[in-house]
């Protein structure tokens, strides 16, 4: 019978590609999982090490179940991997994400295992441009599955063997993949009490078993599930066993409803979410992916859009059980490879087949914001047609989708190619301004009325900056929460948007930035990366989507206050919210909203108390005659910060935003020359992919237009995204220029 033998431990680990001929005790010895990157890959200056290094370690025959065959199992190890058995390569796989196996034929005795793993820059393998960190390593579980001649297949592209296709008229169609003979399949449904309800044989690998009014899967509500078993049987003897959570539902998402789970709408609004973690980088554990799971639940969202890749099965089987409904998508994604083609198709095969029998995930996502060099490229559209081929040949019960980049016009070929659509949009910190996204998305419904439209990227970054006058691009916890509260209004009064997910559950590394004063993470979390902190915004969300009963204050890490009196928000999804100050009510107030603001008092130490029915919140304030410059962003590390620069009054300088300097042409010849010496520095200095993209997006004029609102500075901090790095030297001798400009 099949048996798993988990073997994380006994490691030894070498920061290079050599190959031990023996074991090699000199070398760091580790347990699984593990990741080179924990530190290097999110402490910014975009320099974590990518390439190779080696993991090996003994497996003796003896130490695991006297079966036929043994599969070394692989549960995640990115970028590209090499396996070697006593010296001898045996398989490679090309895909960070997914799951693959190899047959391992072991001698007698101690058998050297080792596994090379590689995160180098590749034009062949995705992701390669993206804003988040490439960890390497084996930073997933990895086990040896050992298994009788005749058994379901392990290696057809690494899924469970088994393919089962729920109706919600009771109907299960059965496929599964065998190795070897055998006389019969047996086939098993069992509910959730662990009652036995269907019992079939059949010498079929396809087979339809039909249960007698089935118990829906209902999302959130009801996440009823129910486990298909199939054993393979020779004989008297059950040979082989597989086994799969599976759940009756059905869903439409519709251009006008929404989303709709089981004939009823069901508005899809929820987050995306990175699967890594300060200090462990992508090497986490199941009670990691427990946390994380109970801190969207808490928050109240019933989607989670799972980015940019495959994730770990746990992850998905937890949404299975907690009803959450999950958006699934490959690594294709900012850039265009044409020599990536195979890889895409590759990695979208592994993510069905692996992932088939999740009745939580509705789309397939095919890719992200790809048109970042543009939309009209021939490659890129007959990549896009191909993998939605695919996936409805594959899966003729789950619908297409795909993440567009702002700067994409909604009438380009590439938008109408996937069954639905979500778009990223940044208004309001990504230039423009928050009110953009109602008029954006307005326009697109009007113009498209047939085509379902979601929003599947939005956000702002927040860290311990604070502002009792908050404005775009400040990094201040009070803008966040004031931009999620204007986005939770705009989205969820307009039922025709099919899902909503917020970027992102959690802050998460991106080496390549250096912004918001801690350098190597995008913090555009509703949630520290480290789980520690859940932001005012994550309780905005809670206030709207929870039906937990809570009160929470808003801003408690703002104490110190200049003005009299100063504003206190408080969220909350009960109808109304008493606020205290030093024991003596103020105010009681009613919000449909759910968003509380009160005018408080601010004289020397203050003491605050939010009370909802029997529910209970407190802050303090301090009374301050100066500003605490200890709540203003100051970038660490940064090569310059604002209050570095020179300024002359009526003139411009590092400080102006983009559009400002732009509305002069000596301003603009300014811009225009420093930006084009660059590229050509760096194209000198053979950074070409880096040089062609930050070109692209400077030719592209709705990027442009875009960033208009940002400032030099800014967007200097952000340019390590692109590849692009400037020196103190650079930017203070173009703020000697931008100091003869006049600003009009």
């Amino acid at each position: 019978m099949r048996a798993i033998t988990n073997i994380n431990d006994n490691w030894f680990f070498n920061k290079s590609e050599e190959l031990p001929s023996s074991l090699p005790e000199n070398w760091e010895r580790i347990t699984l999982p593990h990741t080179w990157n924990n530190i290097d890959g999110m402490d910014g200056g975009n320099d974590y090490y990518r390439g190779k290094c080696t993991y090996t370690r003994l497996i003796n025959k003896k130490d695991l179940p006297k079966e036929e065959e043994h599969f070394l199992e692989i549960n995640g190890a990115n970028s590209s991997s090499f396996v070697y058995l006593n010296g001898e390569k045996i398989n490679e796989h090309h895909g960070g994400y997914s799951t693959f196996r190899t047959p391992l034929s072991l001698k007698d005795g101690d058998n050297l295992l080792s596994i090379v793993v590689d995160n180098s820059p590749s034009n062949t393998v995705y992701p390669q441009t993206a804003d988040f960190t490439f960890y390497g390593g084996l930073y997933r579980d990895v086990n040896i599955i050992s298994l009788p001649s005749s058994h379901f297949d392990t290696e057809y592209y690494g899924g469970p063997g088994i393919k089962a296709t729920p109706y919600v008229d009771g109907r299960v169609e059965v496929e599964v993949y065998v190795k070897g003979s055998f006389d019969s399949i047996r086939y098993t449904i069992i509910d959730r009490e662990g009652k036995e309800i269907i019992k079939e044989e059949s010498n079929e690998t396809t087979h339809t078993l039909t249960l007698s009014s089935p118990h829906l899967w209902n999302g959130k509500k009801d996440p009823y599930l129910y486990t298909l078993k199939a054993s393979l049987i020779s004989g008297d003897t059950e040979k082989d066993t597989v086994s799969v959570d599976i759940g009756f539902r059905s869903f439409v998402i519709d251009s006008e409803r929404g989303f709709i789970l089981n004939g009823e709408e069901y508005p899809l609004r929820g987050v995306s979410r990175h699967q890594d973690r300060w200090g462990k980088g992508n090497a986490i554990t199941k009670e990691d992916h427990d946390e994380d799971m109970a801190l969207i639940l808490e928050m109240g969202a019933n989607t989670v859009r799972l980015a940019h890749y495959q994730h770990d099965q746990y992850f998905y089987s937890l949404c299975d059980k907690f009803g959450l409904i999950v958006w699934a998508e490959i690594p294709y994604i900012s850039q265009h490879m044409p020599s990536g083609r195979d890889n895409t198709i590759s990695q979208m095969k592994e993510l069905i087949v692996q992932n088939y029998n999740h009745p939580s995930i509705i789309v397939w996502g095919l890719s992200n914001e790809i048109t970042m060099n543009g939309a009209d490229d021939s490659d890129m559209l007959s990549n896009h047609h191909i993998l939605n081929n695919l996936c409805h040949a594959m899966d003729k019960t789950r619908l297409t989708t795909m993440a567009v980049l702002t700067t994409c016009k909604p009438e380009k070929e590439i938008v109408h190619i996937t069954d639905v659509v979500s778009y990223n949009h940044y208004f309001g910190w990504y230039g423009g301004e928050i009110e953009d996204n109602a008029v954006w998305f307005d326009d697109f419904h009007k113009r498209f009325p047939d085509t379902p439209i979601g929003c599947s990227e939005y956000g702002c970054e927040a860290l311990n900056w604070h502002s009792s006058k908050p404005e775009q691009g400040d990094y201040t916890e009070e803008y966040q929460a004031y931009y999620h509260e204007e986005m939770i209004k705009t989205f969820f009064s307009r039922p025709y948007i099919w899902a909503t997910h917020a970027w992102n559950m959690f802050d998460f590394g991106a080496d390549a930035r250096g912004e918001g004063g801690e350098n190597g993470q995008n913090h555009k979390g509703l949630v520290t990366i480290d789980r520690k902190y859940k932001k005012d915004s994550f309780y905005a969300y809670k206030a709207w989507l929870s039906e937990e009963k809570f009160v929470h204050i808003c801003s408690k890490r703002y104490v110190d206050r200049v003005e009299n009196p100063t504003l206190i928000k408080v969220y909350s999804n009960m109808p109304e919210v008493s606020l205290f100050v030093n024991g003596e009510l103020l105010e009681t107030k009613k919000a449909d909203d759910h968003f509380f603001s009160f005018s408080v008092p601010n004289e020397g130490e203050t003491i605050i108390k939010a009370k909802a029915g029997d529910l209970e919140d407190e802050s303090r304030i301090r009374k301050v005659e100066v500003f605490n410059e200890e709540y203003r962003l100051k970038e660490k590390g940064a090569i310059l910060n604002w209050f570095d620069i020179t300024e002359k009054d009526g003139y411009c300088s590092l400080n102006t935003k983009i559009n400002e300097i732009m509305k002069s042409t000596k301003g603009r010849l300014v811009l225009i020359f420093f930006i084009m010496r660059k590229l050509k520095t760096m194209k000198k200095k053979s950074v070409k992919n880096s040089s062609d993209s930050a070109s692209s997006m400077l030719k592209n004029k709705d990027t442009m237009k875009m960033i208009g609102s940002f400032t030099i500075l800014r967007i200097s901090s952000m340019a390590g995204t692109v590849g692009m790095k400037f020196t103190k030297e650079e930017l203070l001798t173009l703020n000697k220029k931008l100091n003869k400009v006049k600003l009009k």
